[in-house]
C-alpha cells in the first residue's frame, strides 16, 4: 500500500554516494492527475554528495525503429552510446540547447559517445525516421530514476531530507518542476503529477508497405 504523499515527503530511491553513510531502499509510484500510473517520470533528489570517480557512462539503444530507453536520465558529464541494433541505418541528432549533435547515417555503434556535459532537456530525433523520439534528462543531482510501466521508482538514500524534481514530458513546456522537500521514510509514497498523461512516451512506427520496403532496400544500396 502506498502512502500518498501531497506535499511530497519522500525520502528517494539512490545509490550510497556520501561516503560512509548507510543507504537505505525507497520506493515511489508516480501517477498523473487522474490517478493513472505514469511511465517515463524523472525524479531527482539534490542536496546530496558523491564521491570522486571516473565518467559515468549509458546507452540509449534503438531497437525496432525506438529509441531504448525512451527516457533516459543521466548526470552530468556522462557519455552515452548510441548503438544501433536494427538492420537499417538511423541518423541521431538533437537540435535542444543542452546537447546539440549529429550522428550522421550509422549501422552498429558509432566509435565516439556523445558526452552530456550541461543540465538540461535533450530531445532526440532520427532525420530518416521522423516518428522516433526519445529524452536524455541530464541532471546534476546525484540522486535519480526513472519510474517504469507501475509507476514505481527505486531508488537508495542516506536518512534525511532532500529537495526534489520531478519531470515528465507532459509537464506544461516540457519544463521540471520543484517537488518539495523529501524527507527519509521506510514507507513507499505515491506522488501525483498536476496533469492528466493521455499521449504514449514515443509514437508507434508506421504500418509497414511495399514501397517503404523498396525505398529503405534503395537507401541502404545507395550508401557507402
Amino acid at each position: 500500500m502506498f502512502k500518498r504523499c501531497t506535499t511530497l515527503c519522500l525520502t528517494g530511491l539512490l545509490g550510497a554516494y556520501a561516503i560512509g553513510v548507510q543507504a537505505q531502499p525507497f520506493q515511489a509510484r508516480i501517477v498523473d492527475a487522474a490517478g493513472n500510473p505514469v511511465a517515463g517520470a524523472v525524479l531527482s533528489l539534490g542536496g546530496l554528495t558523491r564521491p570522486a570517480q571516473t565518467a559515468t557512462a549509458a546507452v540509449m539503444d534503438q531497437v525496432g525503429k525506438q529509441f531504448v530507453p525512451a527516457v533516459l536520465p543521466v548526470r552530468v558529464g556522462t557519455a552515452v552510446s548510441f548503438p544501433n541494433r536494427d538492420d537499417i541505418r538511423h541518423q541521431v541528432y538533437s537540435f535542444s540547447p543542452a546537447k546539440r549533435f549529429e550522428l550522421r547515417l550509422y549501422e552498429g555503434t558509432p566509435s565516439e559517445p556523445v558526452i552530456f556535459d550541461q543540465p538540461g532537456l535533450v530531445v532526440l530525433g532520427c532525420n530518416i525516421h521522423d516518428w522516433m523520439l526519445g529524452y536524455v534528462y541530464v541532471t546534476e543531482d546525484a540522486a535519480f530514476g526513472v519510474s517504469d510501466a507501475q509507476g514505481q521508482v527505486r531508488l537508495e538514500v542516506p536518512s534525511g531530507e532532500y529537495p526534489a524534481t520531478l519531470w515528465h514530458p507532459a509537464l506544461s513546456g516540457m519544463q521540471p518542476q520543484p517537488a518539495g522537500q523529501l524527507s527519509s521514510s521506510a514507507e513507499p509514497v505515491e506522488l501525483r503529477l498536476p496533469v492528466a498523461v493521455t499521449a504514449p512516451l514515443q509514437p508507434s512506427p508506421p504500418a509497414p508497405s511495399a514501397f517503404a520496403d523498396a525505398f529503405r532496400d534503395a537507401t541502404r544500396e545507395a550508401q557507402p
